[in-house]
């Protein structure tokens, strides 16, 4: 059975649901709560929120996080344009004044003055002050603050302080069960759910190995694009090298012994 939630709207990204996440977006839009996603790579926290930002009709400003993403890059900055110096808004200066849904995707990879800039955000005061330029900006009622991040890539270095956690209303993520993870595979590439079914259950096989010899499992992404690779041509075997086993690791005797796991669940 097909459980992908099918949009009102063609512009809507289709999202399946694993539980009340939906519902509990809305509330956290309404009430003006702040939301933090947690869970792992590819599990749809990304398409979670565009699904939930089309669905209510709000603009939506993506942010990936990365290691030298500072407060600046966020709120704005004064830049040289025609010979004079202008302010010029970041993503998050935008959001706030124009209102919509601003996400900062994989939020610990970011610098550590980022908190500091986002804490008055995510309190009662929703506010967003900006040094450089002196003001002080009020979160209107049409702005929501959305943050992701993976707890398996965290360390004494990359940690998301309970002191920031603890500002928001948060859903953890996982993978899907094994019949809604197909009908999601299908839906994305066009191959059939029978087709589609060996993949899924490799990658279930394949997730059992993170935290030994692996650091992360087959993302649901990875098995769409290995999907889509079989749909247009591609052998079994081809494809799975490709979009599952070469993206998890480069060491050669780990890629050796996964591709042999591979060979034994699909023919």
């Amino acid at each position: 059975m097909n459980v992908m939630l099918k949009a009102a709207r063609a512009d809507i990204p289709a999202y399946s649901p694993s539980g009340n996440e939906c519902a509990l977006f809305e509330t956290a839009w309404t009430r003006q709560l702040p939301l933090l996603l947690k869970g792992p790579t590819g599990c749809g926290k990304t398409r979670f929120v565009s699904h939930m930002a089309a669905r209510l009709g709000l603009p939506l400003s993506t942010v990936s996080c990365h290691d030298d993403l500072s407060a600046a890059d966020l709120t704005g900055r004064y830049l040289l344009k025609g010979g004079d110096t202008v302010w010029v808004d970041g993503p998050l200066t935008r959001a706030v004044r124009e209102g919509g849904v601003c996400y900062l995707d994989e939020i610990v990879e970011a610098r550590k003055d980022v908190a500091v800039v986002l804490h008055p955000l995510t309190d009662d005061r929703r506010i967003l002050p900006l040094e450089r330029t002196g003001e002080v900006l009020e979160a209107p009622a049409g702005f929501m603050l959305v943050v992701s991040y993976n707890p398996g890539y965290q360390n004494l270095l990359k940690a998301l302080k309970p002191s920031t956690r603890q500002r928001f209303v948060a859903i953890e993520f996982d993978f899907l069960p094994k019949a809604a993870e197909i009908a999601v595979v299908a839906t994305e590439s066009g191959l059939d759910e029978a087709r589609v079914a060996p993949l899924v259950a490799l990658a279930h096989r394949l997730r059992a190995l993170k935290g030994h010899d692996l650091e992360e499992g087959v993302s649901t992404r990875l098995l769409v694009y290995c999907a889509c690779l079989i749909d247009s041509g591609m052998t079994v075997r081809e494809a799975v090298r490709a979009a599952m086993i070469e993206p998890l690791t480069d060491e050669p005797d780990v890629r050796t012994a996964l591709l042999e796991i591979a060979d034994a669940m699909i023919r």
